[in-house]
């Protein structure tokens, strides 16, 4: 159990610069007191004039429980006869006595049910996990030659319960429904939209107030902890959002919290995000580092987090972020690269990858900053891995187009290469690409129902075929009309139709095909793993590549159509002959689809073409991706 006043120990971790478990120490934690059992509070303030712990278990009153300061700016007292679960803030009143407020704990581990505010005594943790052999296989992995294919999860509306008043499922009733769908589908991950606690829940859990305290919508952290855990038994990984580049103005969270800018800078031209009215985090502060530091490893550590996908990266990187000129403060040098974010990724990156072989952290960056996925060694930021923004733009832009004319926007499907082997990419299609006015992904594609099905599943069989991991936010895969709501369930019953069974069935394959493909997962990031076959055919809109394994005869051929016209006798070269195994075909009758293909594979024949001495005469199904296996080698038969 915890001691009642801070050990010696304790006061020199919270002296270091990068101190990465702080949470071990600062919050609410259980103690053995002179008083019998009950909580040790801590916080940091250290421009505080008065400090107490005001809560249900003192009536509120600021003058019972007053806490003591020490050198570091850390205010500490202990309270016997608390017990967990009981409601709390800190009444910090400013050095000069003219600001007071109360505030949550930014340590604390559980929160009140919004719309309450304040934070809450957790016990201490005593789950029993039951994936002891999950994490031991994620160190043993190697991540980067894996399959990553996420399902994105908005968990307040991917399932309700409408005879219930259409509440959301709880952390322990989605657990089982999410592990069994996920598994069915195919997905080899889950990434969570942020589950910190936050006040707006329109915010999706971006705008977050209790950094270390799972929300209180879907029930207690032990709850969070039984879904992870159910997840993890199933081999399913689970990814966080997590949000270190603002957070929320609400008089209760972090802003201004001791009468002074702790948490944020003091210049709004530094300080206040003006697109989203936020604050931004003073990198160069121990406090603001120590804080995040430590709420990273706090969700791999307590939370079995797999990894973490930090929003908004972008918006740290740069100082002249969403501002016009003038209205930023360069750095010392002069530039507007914000030297302090870049420090504080590294030192992450380091810290997590070091802690935690085998978990990773992704960027959700929009821009073109160099080297995001590259060794910190190296000079990079040291991320796992990047988003793809660039790919998803294009491909949506070119997808939205009628067919007809999609030979004059060749480039949009090709350019992507270019540049796909510069980063360690994800490509997503993600939570922001549904909302907003921009339609749903099936309402975005062009022509009547059946084409615009064919289309997403065109694009979807491009996208599994193209080098990069893959990311389908929820409703994505069976091809929900509507666009996201947060505050309604997914729209399941459109899987009484047919052709939005297709569409599901169609991912569930790909995921099959692309986990048990070497070729579609092992070599994403070097050139060695793609080669065009053709890339110039923009006059009928086909496509055609190859993707091969380590071992390079293990190959895997696409070749796309985007166009409503069937192709015959399409020739398509080939490296080797031998019998070439249709394994994948968007346009097969189960997915809703016309049927057209090629029998379930073709006979290479000594005709060279595309500079290889053998190829294919295939017939390419109206829009629609077609994929064939290379034939193994003899020795290999």
């Amino acid at each position: 159990m915890t001691a009642a006043s801070l050990t010696p120990d304790e006061f020199r971790q919270l002296g270091d610069r990068f101190a990465d478990r702080l949470y071990r120490i600062l919050g609410a934690h259980p103690a053995e007191g002179p008083g019998g059992p009950g909580v040790r509070f801590a916080v940091v303030a250290p421009d505080a004039g008065r400090v107490s712990v005001i809560g249900e278990f003192n009536g509120w009153d600021a003058s019972a429980h007053p806490m003591a300061s020490t050198d570091r700016g850390v205010w500490q007292c202990f309270i016997p006869g608390v017990a967990s679960g009981a409601s709390y803030k800190f009444r910090v009143v400013s050095r000069d006595g003219r600001h007071s407020a109360d505030k949550a704990d930014p340590f604390a581990f559980a929160a009140e049910l919004p719309p309450g505010t304040a934070s809450r005594v957790a016990p201490s943790p005593a789950f029993a996990w039951g994936d002891a052999g999950w994490l031991a296989a994620r160190a043993a992995g190697r991540i980067h030659e894996a399959p990553l294919s996420i399902y994105e999860v908005h968990l307040g509306s991917w399932r309700r319960v409408p005879e219930a008043g259409n509440r959301w499922l709880s952390y322990r009733e989605a657990a089982g429904r999410l592990a069994d769908y996920v598994a069915a589908q195919g997905f080899t991950h889950v990434e969570f939209l942020p589950l910190a606690e936050h006040p707006f829940y329109g915010s999706w859990g971006y705008q977050v107030t209790g950094y270390y305290a799972p929300t209180a919508r879907y029930g207690e952290p032990e709850d969070l902890m039984y879904l992870v855990d159910t997840l993890h038994q199933r081999g399913i990984g689970v990814i966080m959002d997590w949000v270190p580049a603002h957070f929320p103005r609400d008089e209760h969270g972090l802003a201004y919290f001791d009468g002074t800018h702790l948490y944020e800078h003091a210049d709004p031209r530094q300080g206040l995000h003006p697109e989203w009215d936020t604050f931004v985090f003073n990198y160069g502060r121990e406090e603001v580092r120590g804080f995040l530091l430590s709420n990273a490893m706090f969700w791999l550590d307590r939370y079995h987090i797999d990894a973490l996908r930090v929003d908004a990266v972008a918006s740290m990187l740069y100082l002249d972020y969403g501002r016009e000129a003038g209205e930023w403060v360069p750095n010392r040098y002069g530039g507007h690269e914000n030297l302090d974010a870049v420090d504080f990724l590294r030192v992450l990156n380091e810290r997590l990858h070091l802690a935690y072989p085998g978990a990773t952290v992704i960027a959700e960056e929009s821009t073109s900053w160099p080297m995001v996925t590259r060794p910190t060694y190296l000079g990079g930021l040291g991320f796992g891995f990047k988003w793809n923004m660039g790919w998803m733009h294009d491909m949506l832009d070119y997808m939205a187009r009628d067919p007809v004319y999609r030979a004059h926007h060749h480039s949009a499907i090709t350019f992507s290469l270019i540049y796909a082997f510069s980063e360690n990419f994800v490509l997503p299609f993600s939570h922001d690409e549904v909302v907003h006015g921009k339609g749903s992904m099936i309402s975005r594609m062009p022509g009547d129902r059946w084409q615009r099905f064919a289309n997403l599943r065109a694009l979807y069989g491009y996208m599994f075929g193209h080098p990069g991991k893959k990311l389908l936010f929820m409703g994505d895969e069976f091809g929900q009309w509507r666009e996201w709501s947060h505050d309604i369930s997914l729209d399941w019953h459109l899987l009484g139709e047919a052709d939005h069974r297709g569409l599901q069935r169609w991912v569930r394959d790909l995921n099959t095909c692309y986990r048990g493909e070497p070729a579609l997962h092992q070599v994403d990031f070097e050139p060695a793993g793609f080669e065009w076959v053709d890339c110039n055919d923009h006059l009928r809109s086909v496509v055609s590549f190859l993707r091969r394994a380590r071992d390079p005869a293990d190959a895997v051929l696409f070749v796309c159509n985007f166009t409503p016209v069937v192709r015959r006798d399409y020739r398509v070269g080939v490296p080797t002959g031998g019998y070439w195994t249709e394994i994948l075909n968007s346009d097969a009758s189960l997915y809703g689809g016309s049927g057209q293909g090629n029998f379930g594979g073709v006979e290479a024949a000594p005709v060279a073409a595309h500079g290889r001495p053998w190829s294919l005469s295939l017939t390419l199904p109206p829009l629609a991706v077609v994929a064939f296996r290379a034939p193994a080698p003899e020795g290999a038969r």
